[in-house]
């Protein structure tokens, strides 16, 4: 079951040695010195884990869990060097899958990535088809692709739906226009980013009593969207 990895760590030493064994184990892995550079390589390439160091430079891997988790939304193992527990309970609060102490065996390792990443297809498979759900009075069934508001069916295009879907899924939550583009459009999008707008507006049309005044799918000035629900 290999996957994509990425491995951020600031010691070269241990991020060449660590890609070796897990290329040879089948993975392919990509690395980076820093929780901001991984970042910025995950926004832009699709992975199914990241092993990731505490001690970084810069920005720590309990502050970078929070991005990836809001950002990526894959598994992810801390590397920690730090032998406190309290580091390693809350990684695990934080929404890590797992952590291993350094130094490890490298079967130790490979284990744990096997099984996190069985977990997590495990996961994938069970919401591949999701069920119906409901944002304060706009009723979404991804299963039938309909969308209704106060119980009157609204017709809206496929992107239209997979926007409203995501904005839905997460009420308040403010999705930044790179944030949509890579969940609705793809990451391998490589139009202009307005499209987003565009499409927000659109849905605005549909959705609100006044599309000039939204009440339920708000702007964010300098931040990005949210979805707010109304009442039933």
């Amino acid at each position: 079951m290999p996957g994509k990895i990425i491995l951020i760590d600031d010691d070269a030493l241990f991020r060449r040695s660590l890609s070796f064994h897990l290329a040879q184990a089948g993975y392919d892995v990509q690395t980076a010195a820093s929780a901001e550079d991984g970042l910025i390589f995950t926004r832009e390439e699709p992975v199914d884990l990241i092993l990731l160091d505490i001690g970084l430079p810069g920005m720590d891997g309990l502050e970078a869990l929070r991005h990836f988790n809001d950002q990526v939304g894959v598994p992810v193992i801390f590397l920690t060097a730090r032998r406190r527990e309290l580091d390693e309970i809350l990684g695990l609060e934080l929404g890590a899958d797992d952590y291993i102490t350094k130094p490890f065996e490298t079967s130790v390792l490979l284990a744990r990535v096997k099984a996190v990443l069985r977990r997590s297809h495990k996961k994938q498979q069970v919401i591949t088809t999701p069920e119906a759900f409901s944002a304060g009075d706009i009723d979404i069934d991804p299963r039938s692709h309909t969308v209704k508001l106060k119980g009157i069916p609204i017709e809206l295009t496929p992107t239209e739906f997979k926007l409203l879907n995501t904005l839905a899924q997460q009420p308040g939550h403010v999705f930044s226009a790179d944030d949509l583009l890579r969940k609705v459009w793809g990451i391998e999008y490589v139009g202009q980013p307005q499209v987003v707008y565009v499409h927000i507006r659109a849905l605005r049309t549909k959705l609100e009593k006044n599309p000039n005044r939204p009440q339920r799918v708000l702007t964010v000035r300098g931040v990005g969207y949210k979805l707010v629900p109304q009442e039933v």
